[in-house]
């Protein structure tokens, strides 16, 4: 029969470890969810998703099959992980820290209960939660009424805090080394794989060079040629690049959990006249762009100009995405602002603080003149008056035909 102190176990080993955030703004995101408890009458919340965990406390987990937690009430805050994390969960916590282990398959749910004793009305992530997990959180917690609170954490991170800005824009900067790199790894004959490598390693390498103790996990690159470009999140692959190719570059540095993106249309030595023609107009959609992010402005507003730009040119339908999104604690495998995107459906009108993607995409099928994917991609801080632009990278014909 199992006991207490082999379901959950205290694993506060070594230091504290550094964070880019100070205690006072890690204080300011958790003290902005108890005051929306107050509003709401809600006891407490358990996050349990990658983006609000490590908002809220930090810490980014790797799943690997483990369930992992951060529970918020009115006077604490502790993270909930597996023992095979050892003492790290706790390092990275700005918080306390329960570590369950793996001799019973509810552990997670025991350290769950713990801290959430005499809860009447719990916030849970509804977007993230699935059917089965609710389930046992219902077993586990008979009676608690769920609260979801994962629209709501939502609209919190969406508008960032000048800490934030000031980790973004180094993302920002190294998106830009990424960059760099790709354009002098470029040549007819190397394989997508082989140029892809070369951004991530200058990425991270400058990443580790920049910030103490840093977790140097998730950085990558996408890099496309060809017929491969027609996908914004198409994987890297082993096609070796031609003369003539055009090609997607897509840097994307994470840096404590937050991503940041460079994305560019280049062209292996030359580009035929119509490749130029198009690749020039989607340069203007992205340069009108620009000039349309600013505060007050809604985002359904923004996709609808640039539409009448590309339906001029009878180009609207190759437009394959929305021409933006909100940056922040977000990668390839978690997060999602959905309330700032810069779509047709999106009301939301942009805020000071708030960070977006400006980053129009067409797609020109195979066997078509100019055939290919066509995207252009900066990143901008909202403010009081207009939005700055962090991206420096060059961009459009004059800067990205790679010679041989």
């Amino acid at each position: 029969m199992s006991t207490d102190m082999d379901r959950l176990v205290t694993w506060h080993n070594g230091e504290k470890e550094h964070s880019p955030f100070s205690d006072a703004e890690m204080d300011r995101r958790q003290n902005a969810v108890r005051g929306w408890m107050s509003e709401n009458s809600v006891d407490a919340c358990l996050f349990t998703s990658y983006h609000c965990i490590n908002y809220y406390s930090g810490f980014l987990f790797c799943y690997f099959g483990r369930k992992y937690g951060f529970v918020i009430d009115h006077n604490t805050a502790t993270s909930v992980s597996a023992g095979i994390d050892g003492g790290q969960p706790w390092r990275r916590t700005h918080g306390d820290n329960v570590t369950y282990t793996d001799w019973r398959k509810d552990n997670f749910f025991y350290a769950v209960q713990g801290l959430t004793k005499g809860v009447k009305r719990l916030g849970i992530e509804f977007d993230h939660v699935t059917l089965d997990y609710r389930t046992q959180l219902e077993e586990a917690l008979p009676g608690v009424e769920f609260v979801d609170v994962g629209q709501p954490s939502m609209w919190m991170r969406a508008i960032k805090s000048a800490e934030e800005h000031v980790l973004i824009r180094e993302g920002a900067r190294t998106c830009d080394i990424g960059g760099a790199a790709v354009a002098d790894a470029v040549k007819a004959g190397v394989g997508e794989h082989e140029i892809a490598m070369a951004a991530t390693n200058a990425m991270i390498r400058e990443i580790a060079g920049s910030f103490p103790h840093v977790p140097l996990m998730d950085t990558w690159t996408w890099f496309q040629s060809g017929v491969n470009t027609d996908g914004a999140h198409n994987p890297v692959t082993n096609k070796k690049v031609e003369a003539g190719d055009i090609l997607s570059l897509n840097c994307f540095p994470m840096i404590y959990g937050y991503y940041t993106a460079l994305e560019r249309t280049m062209f292996c030595e030359s580009a035929s006249n119509k490749h130029i023609d198009l690749w020039q107009k989607n340069v203007d959609v992205h340069e009108r762009g620009l000039e349309l992010i600013k505060p007050g402005a809604r985002c359904c507003d923004i996709a609808i100009e640039l539409n009448e730009m590309y339906r001029e040119w009878d180009l609207l339908q190759y437009r394959s995405f929305g021409y933006g999104h909100s940056f922040g604690v977000l990668c390839h495998y978690y997060g999602r602002e959905a309330g700032v995107e810069l779509r047709e459906d999106i009301e939301t009108v942009l805020e000071p603080g708030m960070v977006v993607s400006m980053e129009p995409m067409i797609m020109i099928p195979e066997g078509q003149p100019g055939a290919g994917g066509y995207r252009e991609h900066d990143i901008l801080i909202v403010g009081e008056d207009g939005a700055e632009n962090i991206t420096k990278f060059p961009y459009g014909p004059a800067h990205n035909i790679i010679p041989a």
